[in-house]
């Protein structure tokens, strides 16, 4: 399998999207270490993973310096792409990855069909994307990868691509 992985809405530090999202922790800290020791189970230090946004929330910071991998940030409407944190952990910020050879389009936010291309366009794209949690993802070419989608573990990309 490659080495890029993808993940969404980690959360951490947020004791609120515990009972929000239904998440099985006690509090914000059981879930940082689950995140953290499920995302380094799967993602060695070489690694690239993309996070589809929703980084973390005031004292969740602290758990970023303990992930594996080289981070890539698509940016969630709950991040800065201005903060030091962020930049400071993330090699790359944007707003948006295309993987054209894998027929995946990353995003924060679900995109509109007509983004994914039809009928007679030449690349038809699945989106992968996070924000609706524990929600399914509109019907057709979507993928929800929020944690609570993939078991609070990132995903290999592999697993996404469209064949």
């Amino acid at each position: 399998m490659r080495n890029i992985w993808v993940v969404s809405d980690t959360h951490f530090g947020h004791n609120n999207i515990i009972q929000y999202c239904n998440r099985p922790f006690a509090n914000a800290e059981i879930m940082d270490e689950c995140l953290i020791d499920n995302w380094n189970s799967v993602v060695k230090d070489d690694d690239i993973v993309y996070h589809l946004g929703d980084v973390y929330f005031a004292n969740g910071r602290e758990a970023l310096s303990k992930l594996n991998g080289r981070k890539r940030l698509v940016l969630g409407n709950h991040d800065n792409g201005k903060d030091q944190i962020l930049q400071r952990h993330f090699q790359k910020i944007m707003v948006w990855r295309m993987f054209p050879e894998f027929g995946l389009l990353l995003t924060h936010v679900p995109v509109s069909y007509t983004t994914l291309g039809e009928g007679g366009e030449d690349r038809i794209l699945t989106n992968v994307h996070g924000h609706i949690h524990q929600n399914k993802s509109p019907m057709g070419r979507y993928r929800n990868v929020c944690v609570e989608q993939t078991n609070y573990t990132p995903i290999n990309i592999e697993e996404l691509r469209v064949k």
